[in-house]
């Protein structure tokens, strides 16, 4: 059932959302953002660092069972040891009842115990749809060239209620080839999870 709901939550895709896509092989898309720090974000800035940008949102169960394990701090924590940049994006339009204004997402940072390196506002939409980020969580690997290594789902099992970390993560994966120089040995998957809710 629960594998079931990931499937019906992709299939329900706004087909009417104008998005981009991030092309792996290609170069990603450069962006600046500010996150809730009110820090600017760009990512020519991070040129010789992997990137990885997490797709966030924890009203999402999906997400939420990624966070409420810890699996996904775990693998945040591990991504920043190997001296990778981790940035979570939230594309929720400022509209919407579950956008979260910097205040309150600070407090969710800290309630969660987020090791990201920083919580991007993106209530504009401008860098989720810049990649084609469409659900929660949508994962995009950058290696140090810039150039998109991995886009996906983090890992290949679609579940609300089981441990994240049996399952066949996809980005730790990407990292680890990454760093030993070589590339992903899976490169594009199908994101599963909740629809970005973008401003129209």
């Amino acid at each position: 059932m629960k594998r079931l709901f990931a499937i019906l939550g992709i299939l329900t895709l706004s087909t009417g959302l104008m998005l981009a896509e991030a092309v792996v092989g290609k170069p990603a898309p450069d962006f600046t953002a500010k996150d809730i720090n009110g820090k600017i974000h760009r990512l020519a800035d991070y040129k010789g660092r992997i990137v990885v940008l997490e797709e966030y949102n924890l009203d999402c169960p999906f997400c939420a069972n990624h966070f409420k394990s810890g699996a996904m701090q775990e693998l945040q924590a591990y991504a920043a040891s190997k001296g990778v940049v981790w940035l979570l994006v939230n594309s929720v339009n400022s509209k919407a009842p579950n956008y979260r204004n910097p205040e309150a997402a600070k407090k969710e940072w800290a309630a969660e115990k987020i090791k990201a390196a920083a919580w991007i506002d993106d209530g504009s939409g401008a860098v989720g749809k810049a990649y084609g980020l469409r659900t929660t969580p949508h994962m995009v690997v950058i290696d140090k060239q810039g150039v998109v290594a991995y886009n996906g789902a983090i890992d290949n099992n679609p579940s609300t209620d089981e441990d994240p970390r049996k399952a066949r993560n996809y980005v730790r994966e990407a990292i680890d080839k990454l760093i030993a120089g070589e590339k992903p040995t899976v490169t594009t998957t199908k994101p599963y999870g909740c629809q970005v809710k973008y401003a129209e």
